[in-house]
């Protein structure tokens, strides 16, 4: 019956900035100038950038090259993730003084049920502005959050006051505040996607609101049946303490552009060695082989191949990566090459899927 559906209470914790907010830390001196974490050079990569970097455009994932060309003086500084981890340690360390049920996503963001806890406070408001001060206590930096009835409302939430700021969207708000709401905003709507929903005149959740499940199925595909429900505040997935990864994968971008085959073996063997350690660590095997190919033009190309048994040793990894290498002609130089492996062994751990007739609950109680 739907008023059995409980009515959870989640927190979604996002650090702000935090590999460069961690340099900053480290080095004062930083303060107050635009900072990257990550590689400066002609094939470096932005893995993290402070506020003040942002404001000239400088994103994560973007080459070190545009990030200079969009502010030159960007300082670049080399990635620890060491130091990351061994902070993610400690932030990870308060979360369970709340609840045990707390389901990473990263080093830097979280999900926590707070529903029952072990501070026995009924408000989640309450609850994450502690985490927060408790945070910056430990740390010495600043994190934001999100509080709602489910982790998709959660964590878009926890992204409307950064840096250093929350937002508790309660029961009741819900629909309003989805209704609202950019397209953009919404978690798991990318720059292409948002493009497309544009041309079909999708502006804001309302606008997503009024299209029925068949209409979004038709034109998003299995994404469409998502929109449409979480859009009504529909999103019934449980934190999970133990996140079951889908793949294991290794890959790396090369200082130049590889155009024999011989070359890329000789790459490929060494991630496959590292694919092998990560595996290993995890206990985790798998069936599905994903080859990854990234050109000099930045076109992607993947190759899998599905075998009959579980493998997780270098040999039979590279054996396999060898054939779907060899499989077509390459179209191009190549600047990054990739190794995947999924259908994994846990896939019997997963848990089970959500009804997607479930209803949301509009139940009131102090958030």
């Amino acid at each position: 019956m739907p008023n059995e559906l409980p009515l959870r209470k989640i927190i979604h914790v996002d650090m702000d900035a935090f590999y460069a907010s961690v340099e900053e830390l480290d080095n004062p001196d930083l303060k107050g100038k635009p900072l990257a974490v990550g590689g400066s050079e002609k094939r470096g990569v932005v893995s993290a950038a402070n506020y003040e970097a942002r404001k000239f455009g400088v994103r994560s994932a973007m080459s070190g090259f545009q990030a200079r060309k969009n502010c030159p003086h960007l300082t670049f500084v080399k990635p620890r993730f060491d130091r990351y981890k061994e902070i993610s340690k400690q932030i990870r360390a308060i979360f369970f003084e709340y609840t045990d049920l707390v389901e990473p996503l990263s080093l830097d963001e979280a999900y926590l049920d707070v529903t029952i806890n072990k501070k026995g406070n009924p408000s989640a408001t309450m609850l994450a502005t502690e985490i927060r001060q408790r945070i910056l206590e430990k740390t010495g930096l600043n994190a934001s959050a999100g509080i709602s009835i489910n982790k998709f409302i959660a964590k878009v939430a926890s992204d409307i006051n950064k840096p250093n700021g929350q937002k508790t969207v309660n029961p009741e708000e819900v629909i309003p505040f989805l209704e609202n709401l950019d397209i953009r905003k919404f978690y798991g709507v990318g720059k292409v996607t948002a493009e497309k929903m544009y041309k079909l005149g999708i502006f804001t959740g309302k606008d997503l609101k009024s299209k029925s499940i068949e209409f979004l199925a038709e034109n998003f595909g299995k994404s469409g049946p998502y929109y449409y429900h979480v859009v009504r505040g529909i999103h019934n997935i449980e934190v999970k303490p133990h996140r079951i990864p889908k793949s294991v994968g290794a890959e790396r971008t090369f200082n130049e552009n590889l155009s024999s085959e011989i070359f890329m073996l000789e790459r490929l063997e060494h991630i496959a060695q590292e694919l092998e350690r990560r595996l290993k660590k995890s206990t985790i095997a798998g069936k599905t082989l994903t080859l990854k190919i990234k050109y000099s033009d930045f076109t992607l190309n993947t190759r899998s191949k599905t075998i009959p048994y579980f493998i997780s040793d270098k040999a039979l990894i590279l054996e396999t990566a060898k054939e779907l290498l060899y499989q077509e002609e390459l179209q191009n130089s190549v600047r990054l090459l990739g190794i995947s492996l999924s259908n994994l062994n846990t896939d019997d751990k997963k848990a089970k899927k959500v009804d997607d007739k479930s209803i949301l609950v509009q139940l009131k109680f102090d958030f």
